[in-house]
């Protein structure tokens, strides 16, 4: 039986392009989140989503497999942002176009990242660099107040996401 440690996990849009910018592209990302909590394939402990990136603190739950987590988060949620750009006839999803054989659309860079985490130390240097990616990017003052985080769950001690869990199997 595998076991997990809890993984910091980030993906970047394609070309570093703005596709998660409106509140509708990153709901996409939070339902996917959920269903992945809901159907016990991972503990999400944090999160932020940004313009162009996310950063997940995930445990991958047994016997699920962390690559086959990945690659259907990724692929669901790549799916459903084309989807909602093609749907708003949005100019920013032909920036996507690419020339593949098994796809006409890159969301998601290929270099996706994943590294475990290990120690508490490094544990809470991820979960700071998390909450404090808002900050930098001037989208808030306090971290707690960028709603697209888990940052309320450690500041405030409340969230309005629920799948928020920081529980070990």
């Amino acid at each position: 039986m595998q076991t997990y440690f809890p993984q910091f996990f980030t993906a970047t849009i394609y070309k570093w392009y703005p596709l998660l910018k409106e509140s509708q592209v990153k709901d996409i990302i939070i339902e996917s989140m959920v269903f992945l909590a809901q159907n016990q394939r991972v503990f999400i402990h944090a999160f932020v989503i940004m313009d162009n990136h996310i950063h997940i603190i995930w445990k991958i739950r047994t016997p699920h497999l962390q690559k086959n987590v990945q690659r259907d988060f990724l692929k669901y949620t790549a799916q459903q942002i084309k989807f909602y750009l093609q749907r708003k006839n949005s100019e920013i999803i032909e920036l996507c176009k690419v020339n593949h054989n098994d796809r006409k659309y890159m969301i998601w860079q290929t270099n996706s990242m994943s590294v475990d985490l290990y120690t508490e130390k490094v544990y809470n240097q991820k979960l700071d660099y998390i909450h404090n990616n808002p900050i930098k990017a001037k989208y808030c003052e306090k971290a707690e107040d960028y709603i697209y985080s888990s940052a309320d769950y450690y500041y405030l001690n409340k969230s309005k996401w629920k799948f928020i869990n920081n529980e070990e199997e």
